[in-house]
């Protein structure tokens, strides 16, 4: 193996991506997962509060604290996007703006 050969097969992955590079990018997808990491904690917390209200809307207007068919369209929803997974976040989703059951 020539020298030639052996310092571009040492600076670049098969991928041919440098370290340098690799390491860039992986900043900035870092980056941008914090992000979003950050707005779904808010809009997690902005759902959690409009669903404990309607809860109370309801309540004081003689309903029930939960409807069964919106809780099964709502995970329905979820299990159709995101497959099995979409099931366990759409009960932690529920379960955050109306409690245990």
């Amino acid at each position: 193996m020539s020298t030639a050969t052996s310092t571009a097969s040492e600076s670049t992955n098969p991928a041919g991506i440098s370290p340098g590079d690799a390491a860039a990018e992986l900043d900035n997808l870092r980056e941008e997962i914090d992000t979003l990491d950050t707005q779904l904690i808010e809009m997690w917390n902005r759902r959690a509060e409009l669903s404990k209200r309607i809860g109370q809307l309801r309540m004081a207007s003689g309903g029930t604290r939960l409807v069964l068919d919106r809780e099964r369209a709502i995970m329905s929803k979820f299990r159709t996007a995101l497959g099995e997974d979409g099931s366990q976040v759409a009960m932690l989703l529920l379960r955050a703006g109306r409690g245990p059951l």
